[in-house]
This record gives C-alpha cells, sequence and structure tokens, in this order.
C-alpha cells in the first residue's frame, strides 16, 4: 500500500462513479484528488435543499431511488447509510388526455378507464402483430419502429409517440430503439396481453418494474454526500467549485490537468486521470471533436399547503400539450423531504440550453406549469408562493440514430491516451442507473490498482437488453 501513496490520481466529477473510484484508489493507498464543479457532490444524484418559510424542502434530479442486483455494492450502501435508509414502494401513473391510468398497465384498470377505441385498437394489433413488418436491423431501428413493432400502432400512438417528442425534443422516428430497451418495463404485445389477463395461482409476473426499493431519509443525494464526508476523512482531497477547463496531452498520456477555482486558474500533474465528466466535454478539453449531444431539464418545485398531493410516487405527464414530463411528489420517498404537513410538487421540464424553455424567467414558468397543475386537477390555491428550482444541463444523453457510430468515433479517439479511463453515466455516453455506474467506478478503479487496460468493458458494461430494474436484489 506504501507504493502507491506517491501516485497521485485525478478523478473528474464526484457522482456516483467518480466517488466509488476515489473510495476503491483510497482504500488501495492511492493519492487521490476529486474534482467537482458544483458546491456539494452527488452529480446527477444529487438531492437540493431550500431554506423555505416553513422549513426544508429537498428534491432530487429526477426520480432516484436505489436499486441493484449486486450484493455487494447492496451490503456496502446499506453499511454506509446504516439506519438512515428507508424502504419505500412505488407507484406510478400515466396522466394522458385527461385520464389515469396505471402504471404498469393491468386489465381492471385498462377496462375501467381507457376509451373503447383504445381497447378495440390495441386488440386488432395484438392479432395483426405476428403479421406486421419488423425492422431488418433492430440494432439501427428508429424507437418508433421498435415500439411499433412490440406493442402495436395503437398503444404506441396513445402512450408513447406524443410522450416521447415532448422528453427528446425530436421525432421518435429520429430516436434510436437503444432508448427502449432498458427502460420499457412490458417488452411487446404480447407480454401486455400475458399481463392483462387475470393472473393464476402460480402464474408469475412477467417483466415489470421493481416496487419496493431503497431511499434515504433525506434525499437520494444523502448516499453521496455521506460517502463524501467518508472520502474526506480518508484522506482525499476533494475540490468542489473546480470547473476542469483542460487536458494538456503529448506522446499520448495526460500531462497536465487545468481547472478554475475561486477565480483562479490552476494546474497540476496526475499519474492517472478517470474522466465521468461528459463524454464530449472530455473530448472538448483535448481538442478533439465529438458530435454528441444532451437534452436538458429544469426541475421545478413548489411547496403545496397540504399534507399529500395523492398516493403516486410519479405520474408520467402524456399529454404533448403539458410542458412538463413527469409530476412528482418528492415527500412520497420519504416523509422528511418537506416540512411537517405540508407537501411539495416538482414538475421535471425537458428543454435544450439556449432555447425559450431553458431561458425563461422561473416567474413565467411558473405561471405556466400552474396552469398545467390546475389542468390535471391540482388545487393551485394550495401552492405557496415560493418557487425552488435546479437545472441539468446534461440530464439525457440523446440516443438520436446514428449515435453509436458518433459515439464509438469518440471513444476511438481516446483510446490512445493511455492514462485516461471514462467512467459512468456522462463519461460514457449511457443511459444507465446509479448502481451500473457505481460499479463502473470500481472498475475505473481496479483497472488503475491492477494495471490492465479494461476501458472497452467499462464502456460496455451491463450493456445488455434487459430491463435491469427486473433483477433487483433490492
Amino acid at each position: 500500500m506504501g507504493d502507491n501513496s506517491s501516485k497521485k490520481i485525478a478523478v473528474l466529477g464526484a457522482g456516483p462513479a467518480g466517488l466509488m473510484a476515489a473510495w476503491r484508489l483510497r482504500s488501495a493507498g492511492f493519492a487521490v484528488t476529486l474534482f467537482e464543479q458544483e458546491t456539494v457532490v452527488g452529480g446527477m444524484c444529487a438531492t437540493q435543499r431550500f431554506a423555505g418559510r416553513d422549513g426544508d424542502y429537498r428534491f432530487d434530479y429526477g426520480g432516484h431511488r436505489f436499486i441493484t442486483k449486486n450484493p455487494e455494492l447492496l451490503a456496502f450502501i446499506d453499511e454506509l447509510m446504516g439506519d438512515d435508509l428507508l424502504h419505500a414502494e412505488r407507484k406510478s401513473v400515466i396522466r394522458f388526455g385527461g385520464r389515469t391510468y396505471d402504471y404498469p398497465l393491468n386489465l381492471p384498470n385498462l377496462l375501467k378507464t381507457a376509451p373503447l377505441s383504445l381497447m378495440a385498437g390495441a386488440v386488432k394489433d395484438l392479432l395483426l402483430l405476428p403479421f406486421a413488418s419488423k425492422p431488418a436491423d433492430f440494432a439501427k431501428a428508429s424507437f418508433a419502429e421498435w415500439i411499433q413493432s412490440h406493442f402495436g400502432r395503437t398503444l404506441y400512438r396513445q402512450f408513447f409517440e406524443g410522450y416521447t417528442a415532448k422528453l427528446w425534443g425530436i421525432n421518435p422516428d429520429r430516436l434510436s430503439a437503444d432508448w427502449a430497451g432498458q427502460r420499457i418495463s412490458l417488452i411487446d404485445l404480447k407480454d401486455v396481453a400475458r399481463r392483462l389477463l387475470p393472473r393464476r395461482k402460480g402464474n408469475l409476473s412477467v417483466r415489470t418494474y421493481a416496487r419496493k426499493y431503497r431511499y434515504p431519509k433525506h434525499g437520494f443525494g444523502q448516499i453521496f454526500t455521506t460517502l463524501g464526508e467518508r472520502l474526506i476523512a480518508e484522506g482525499v482531497e476533494l475540490r468542489t467549485g473546480a470547473t476542469i477547463t483542460r487536458l494538456a496531452e503529448a506522446d499520448g498520456r495526460i500531462q497536465r490537468v487545468h481547472w478554475q477555482q475561486d477565480g483562479s486558474e490552476h494546474e497540476e500533474h496526475f499519474e492517472q486521470v478517470i474522466s465521468t465528466l461528459p463524454l464530449p466535454l472530455t473530448c472538448a478539453h483535448l481538442g478533439l471533436p465529438c458530435d454528441l449531444h444532451y437534452r436538458a431539464l429544469r426541475f421545478i418545485n413548489m411547496p403545496l399547503n397540504q399534507e399529500n398531493l395523492s398516493d403516486n410516487t410519479w405520474q408520467y405527464l402524456s399529454d404533448p400539450h403539458i410542458l412538463a414530463t413527469r409530476l412528482q411528489e418528492p415527500r412520497r420517498r420519504s416523509p422528511f423531504m418537506a416540512p411537517a404537513g405540508k407537501t411539495s410538487v416538482m414538475l421535471e421540464v425537458p428543454c435544450n440550453p439556449g432555447d425559450a424553455t431553458w431561458q425563461a424567467p422561473l416567474a413565467t414558468l411558473r405561471e405556466r406549469v400552474s396552469q398545467d397543475l390546475a389542468s390535471l386537477g391540482v388545487d393551485t390555491n394550495k401552492l405557496g408562493d415560493e418557487t425552488f428550482e435546479a437545472r441539468s444541463e446534461y440530464a439525457y444523453p440523446l440516443m438520436d440514430l446514428g449515435y453509436q457510430e458518433r459515439r464509438d468515433a469518440a471513444i476511438q479517439q481516446l483510446m490512445p491516451i493511455g492514462n485516461l479511463i471514462m467512467s459512468g453515466r456522462q463519461g460514457t455516453f449511457r443511459y444507465i442507473f446509479t448502481d451500473t455506474a457505481m460499479e463502473m467506478g470500481l472498475m475505473a478503479a481496479d483497472m488503475v490498482i491492477d494495471g490492465v487496460d479494461r476501458r472497452h468493458a467499462i464502456f460496455n458494461h451491463r450493456n445488455e437488453n434487459t430491463v435491469i430494474e427486473t433483477q433487483s436484489v433490492a
């Protein structure tokens, strides 16, 4: 272990992957410097905390919960969080056309809720599905083709088309089918039909979302702030508010890391660099081209003068005319996410940096989403006058058609740089779950410790087309 203490490692980005890489490297005796642009650690898994008039309100960047099929990782989180880790249960609905559907779909709810035309169309699609044309190559298929070949046109038009176009900002026929493979729980219309039939004894549920999950008392980000505190206690140098500005490369190695902190420019030499920064950003810091893009989100959180809004963890808002894609009530995950007797509504609004939604003043956006809430049946007279917001510029990797080739081209440019390892959701340009990002961080650290190049394995880690939630041990 003493041999490693002179080897300085830079980890760029203190999200789940960066924190786990730093943890494993520090445990092996390396001198680790962890860089984070924000003032708090956690990256996309951070929890925002706002001091409201009635007390603290908290919300996450999106709908995070901890599920994994990795027993070691589960044990690590359980030990790290102790009694602060609550067990929660998920309940989701789809709001569309003035109706509320259970998610995942089930027969009694559909029969009670869906218009007759939808049911008739879905049955017709099911009967015609064996004869419908399939994409010749699913690897190059669009999201629209994939969904219609698995679900039929009726369910695609009802539940997927408008929502997907709103979420991504592009027509679903320009979106890669890759997004569907690991994120949509009911894999085809035959599975839907099997689910819709009343369950016979011993008839196990087909692929569906994990309902039970672990969630920290004070928000998902508490996992990572707790881990960050441990890292500092163990001797990791954490630099928050530090923005990487350049990676100076020569002779196939990064020679110096340049960053800006407290208004000053800094630079330092490191033996090895693990970057969890967005792949296009790392390329830009090296002066390399990269034609990959992200979809951004604005999160609008408003206090509500009542104890509960509904029993839903989140509501998918499929109507294209509603600005947000999801409505969440953070208090459904943990009662400590809002002051006693109060709750809050949090809306996720997709946009692109620089567009009208991204630039809209918060007061204008609040007025617009309040109208949407009223149309969804929320009593907006109970909204407090405070509004809290957060932004994520790199929320979703935009997996448009042809992105795989452009991703491969970016990766190939980075491969000759021997002491650079890309890791994590942003660093590998993958739409993955938190536990997978954490595993990637551990893999990156192990690569440094073992001195074996496993970068391709990290880029492709858990790249199988299975809904990962179904295999959760949580």
